[in-house]
């Protein structure tokens, strides 16, 4: 695809005062990315040039857009002297001949969707809907296939009223289209704005070709509460899990799971219901069993839970982690950890057995310490390690064993049990006799 063809901006500068949250709209979550996230991403798969249009909470609009693209211009609007869509657009200086104009809210957005704008010629190119009940929409008026005018509802007459056609928001000019038409743009309304649908009137009043593209309505749908919100991320998600199970993926139950947008898959994988798999997790020829997390870690050749816990920077080789086990910024090479343990800051060698209620006591309140287990070693139940500390090759942990830091030697026995002490007919002198 030749992306020297369109310039692409992407208006990201209003306050979204429905999602009535204090965060920037475009900066909610969309499987687990801001809104603007996607929207960027499927432009940069069509054009080289990409202006990010900012106001409201600019500063971290940028940087966090600028933690996933090094590529992309940022533009400042003077919302106070220039409001509006149409004030947006003061300052934008396209590249190429053709510029499409995006909302920040369309998280659903995709380049092929997008197609569409760059086979046509016109102009002016306006997305429309048909909706059945265009209730609330101002109405888009056309004949003989083109554009005539855009009337509100408040203001439209029975015949406008009946029409079902309604502005889809999104806009492909031409360059000189923009460089003609924005600065002509006037305020003169009583919101005081500048309104970029005015360009559409005054173009046609130039007798300019202003050409309507239907679009479909899931693809352009904007995302103004958190409801809106709800709606496009189940849209998202299963967009995501039907192309991991088009590439293999086995999933039990997918409308119960959630896999963010940067996981990865390979190999031959399985999925339970009720699983949670977010960040840049990559699995590998694994198995994750039902009501499960994973964050932001690698299984390779494994198999978690059920109702297991892979918190972020775990990685996972060879190895079995079973039911109501949690495993945090640890490596783990051919080990079984069945069931109950808490297993953080650690590295775990092949070979290795992790007894139920293991718990490496990574944390002293102020500082943490890493746990490192060598091969082979069998670790009893109800072992608690205090970090920091190594059990080398080939070493029992005796169950209910306390390991202070340090190390325990390869090939030794660790046991800090303390002798067992009956007192005979306690019971019944404490309760007495029932």
């Amino acid at each position: 695809m030749n992306k020297d063809k369109i310039s692409i901006v992407i208006l990201a500068a209003g306050k979204g005062s429905r999602m009535k949250s204090p965060k920037a709209k475009v900066l909610h979550n969309i499987s687990g990315k801001p809104m603007l996230y996607h929207i960027i991403k499927a432009s940069r798969e069509i054009s080289n040039d990409i202006s990010v249009v900012v106001a409201h909470q600019k500063e971290a609009v940028i940087e966090q857009m600028s933690e996933y693209f090094d590529d992309i211009h940022f533009v400042v609007q003077d919302a106070e002297n220039f409001p509006g869509t149409g004030g947006a657009m003061k300052n934008i200086a396209p590249k190429n001949n053709k510029v499409l104009v995006l909302n920040g809210d369309m998280p659903l957005i995709t380049s092929k969707a997008l197609e569409g704008f760059l086979e046509l010629d016109d102009d002016v190119i306006m997305s429309i809907f048909d909706l059945k009940d265009p209730n609330g929409y101002g109405r888009v008026i056309i004949k003989d296939e083109h554009v005539q005018y855009i009337v509100e509802q408040k203001d439209a007459n029975d015949a406008e009223l009946n029409a079902t056609t309604v502005n889809a928001g999104i806009y492909a000019f031409s360059k000189e289209v923009i460089e003609k038409y924005i600065p002509l743009l006037s305020n003169d309304n009583a919101q005081k704005e500048y309104y970029l649908t005015d360009v559409i009137s005054i173009a046609k009043k130039d007798g300019l070709s202003i050409v309507p593209l239907l679009v479909d309505e899931e693809h352009f749908k904007g995302v103004n509460s958190k409801k809106d919100l709800a709606d496009s991320e189940e849209i998202m998600q299963t967009r995501i899990k039907t192309a991991h199970m088009n590439n293999g993926v086995i999933m039990q139950l997918p409308s119960t799971i959630y896999i963010e947008e940067g996981v990865k898959f390979e190999g031959e994988c399985i999925v339970e219901n009720a699983c949670r798999i977010t960040g840049n997790s990559h699995i590998i020829n694994s198995h994750i069993k039902a009501g499960s997390v994973v964050e932001d870690s690698i299984m390779k050749n494994s198999d978690c839970g059920p109702m297991a816990h892979l918190r972020p920077l775990s990685n996972i080789e060879d190895t079995h982690i079973g039911n109501f086990v949690e495993v945090k910024k640890s490596s783990l090479k051919g080990v079984k950890a069945g069931h109950l343990s808490y297993l953080g800051d650690s590295e775990i060698d092949e070979g290795t057995n992790i007894g139920a209620g293991t718990i490496t006591c990574n944390y002293d309140g102020i500082k943490k310490y890493k746990t490192i287990i060598g091969k082979n070693v069998f670790i009893g139940s109800d072992t608690q390690l205090i970090a920091p500390v190594t059990i080398e090759d080939d070493v029992m942990i005796a169950a209910g064993t306390t390991v202070s830091s340090g190390t325990v030697a390869q090939g030794s026995l660790a046991l800090s049990r303390v002798k067992l002490k009956t007192v005979k007919n306690f019971y019944y002198k404490f309760f007495g006799k029932r």
